[in-house]
């Protein structure tokens, strides 16, 4: 079955979730971020991460934006940078405003020239997607941003890949999957899309039920996975 529908993670998938962090470094009224960024946008991103699992365990869900806020807290006073409000409004200012990766505003607009689906599942809240899209101008080249705030669980929950179906009325097989997440990747795998895992760090493969199906550095290559 040929693809008819191009779903892509959000967060460090078509928007670099470091960005916020480097930005903010770059102002001279940061000057304890310069050296530090790097270690705080990698806590921030995996705390971020860490908070979803444990509220979707728990049965605590809370929209993405709170739990992005707990995440930056930890991360602040885990790099000692915790009691500078200034800094802290800063990061969260910028977090709405996430650059988009270069090759981003190209690919999407090869799957529409090729009339493929096109959308956006993720964990954001609807408004924090909605800010993201515009400040990355790609909204004409998608068709939706679908969160899990319509189903109030995060992923990797079933429930936010029906979300998939629901929106297009595509068989599985016909929905092609992106994420730089690699647990993600799999999951979207277990649940019987096609998968690509944009691993842009050379990390290694998850050791889980299922595996990507493709494995990129970056999204250059979508468009002929999806057979455009």
């Amino acid at each position: 079955m040929p693809v008819t529908t191009c779903v892509f993670d959000a967060y460090g998938t078509l928007f670099d979730v470091a960005a916020a962090a480097r930005l903010a470094a770059e102002q001279p009224e940061f000057p304890a971020l310069a050296k530090a960024w790097p270690q705080l946008a990698e806590h921030w991103r995996a705390k971020q991460l860490n908070y979803s699992w444990l509220r979707a365990v728990m049965g605590t869900h809370t929209d993405f934006w709170t739990v992005t806020q707990d995440a930056l807290d930890w991360s602040l006073a885990k790099t000692g940078l915790d009691g500078d409000p200034a800094l802290r409004q800063r990061l969260l200012d910028l977090y709405w405003e996430l650059q988009a990766y270069a090759e981003v505003p190209a690919m999407l607009k090869t799957l529409k020239d090729a009339g493929l689906n096109t959308a956006i599942l993720s964990n954001g809240s609807p408004a924090m997607l909605d800010g993201a899209v515009q400040s990355a101008g790609i909204g004409d080249v998608l068709d939706d941003c679908l969160s899990v705030e319509s189903v109030g669980i995060f992923k990797p929950d079933p429930r936010v890949y029906d979300l998939v179906a629901a929106r297009f009325g595509c068989a599985n097989t016909a929905v092609l999957f992106v994420s730089s997440n690699g647990w993600d990747a799999a999951a979207a795998a277990h649940y019987g899309f096609r998968t690509a895992w944009v691993n842009r760090a050379g990390d290694p493969v998850d050791r889980l039920p299922a595996t990507p199906d493709t494995i990129l550095t970056d999204l250059t290559g979508i468009p002929a996975l999806a057979g455009v």
